[in-house]
């Protein structure tokens, strides 16, 4: 087809919009915050966990983690009142676009080591003799001093030196602690109070990196993205197909496990198309995209250790996790002691 000049008409280049993009060119509103549910966050996480572990390679895994989950959810249903930040710093922080309680810099209240040995009384009743409950027992008889250390390590994402055998454990405690932290801030100031931060791939809340992402269905946030804290499990809108880590939107491609002829992959347990990596060729990281839109019953901290595999396959490829799952982590080699050969 040609114009009336012999020419060829110009080529007209449409762009297609997700859904989330149509929504706010349509300047429809969603929360830009979605705090933790006190009855939920951990129950929750604790349903799905042994939703996943029926048909699971890691099935052990699965119900340890959730048996955890279980006591985080019982120690946070009458969790000891923490001390709060005045309100006046909480307003500075939102002012100049940083976490109020930042993980890695905000003083613990001692009370969250009392309750922490309380979570791990209520764990240990559900755990079998074994290495376990042998773990357990010593973290629990260790000093407040090595546990504070610990946690100082897992704040600040720091493998060397961390226990890994205790860290999922201590992770637990922490994890209840920031929930409380943030839910009586927000029962106090109102959820306002925490504001959006630069950059915005930090949680609004304490500053921790998030664990996945989440497509998210409901009337208010239909196919809005949100973060959710691996730390503190809030959650925080993000705009879709853009790097969590570099904040760029060029080169954003996703990766997913799709069954082949012939090769039987591991099961997640999540339906297909649920769980897939969204990579930067920018930056070479990579965050985990969860979408309730293929599966309703997926939770983000559930379905991301249920789905390691394919964290090992976009490893392999080259892409680098950008995420963090404080109730799977991965250590540094240990070096070895051979008098400095290597």
């Amino acid at each position: 087809m040609t114009s009336s000049t012999g020419s060829p008409p110009p080529i007209r280049t449409t762009r297609i919009l997700d859904p989330e993009q149509i929504a706010m060119q349509a300047g429809r509103q969603m929360p830009f915050l979605r705090l933790p549910v006190r009855s939920l966050v951990f129950s929750d996480r604790q349903l799905r966990l042994r939703q996943l572990a029926a048909s699971h390679s890691m099935r052990e895994y699965l119900i340890f983690i959730a048996d955890l989950a279980q006591a985080q959810h019982q120690v946070l249903q009458d969790y000891a009142p923490v001390t709060l930040p005045e309100s006046d710093s909480l307003e500075a922080a939102s002012k100049v676009l940083k976490p109020p309680m930042p993980a890695f810099g905000w003083t613990r209240d001692p009370v969250w080591l009392q309750e922490l040995r309380r979570l791990l009384g209520l764990f240990r009743a559900r755990l079998p003799e074994g290495p376990a409950r042998d773990t357990l027992d010593r973290v629990v008889a260790t000093d407040d001093a090595w546990i504070n250390e610990q946690a100082d390590r897992l704040s600040r994402r720091i493998m060397f030196g961390l226990d890994l055998a205790a860290a999922p454990l201590i992770a637990a405690g922490l994890q209840a602690y920031w929930t409380q932290l943030v839910l009586q801030v927000a029962d106090r100031e109102g959820e306002n109070i925490f504001g959006r931060t630069d950059p915005g791939n930090e949680c609004p809340c304490c500053g921790s990196v998030p664990t996945v992402s989440i497509t998210r269905i409901g009337a208010d946030e239909a196919g809005f993205r949100y973060l959710h804290c691996s730390l503190c499990s809030t959650e925080w809108h993000y705009v879709r197909i853009k790097c969590t880590h570099c904040e760029s939107t060029k080169g954003i491609h996703f990766e997913s496990l799709s069954p082949q002829p012939g090769v039987e992959l591991p099961a997640t347990g999540a339906r297909e198309g649920a769980v897939k990596a969204e990579c930067c060729d920018s930056c070479g990281h990579y965050l985990k995209q969860i979408a309730m839109e293929k599966d309703p019953e997926v939770e983000p901290v559930a379905d991301d250790l249920a789905s390691v595999t394919l964290d090992l396959l976009v490893s392999e490829a080259g892409h680098q996790r950008s995420g963090h799952n404080l109730m799977l982590l991965f250590g540094d080699p240990e070096i070895p002691d051979d008098g400095g050969g290597g």
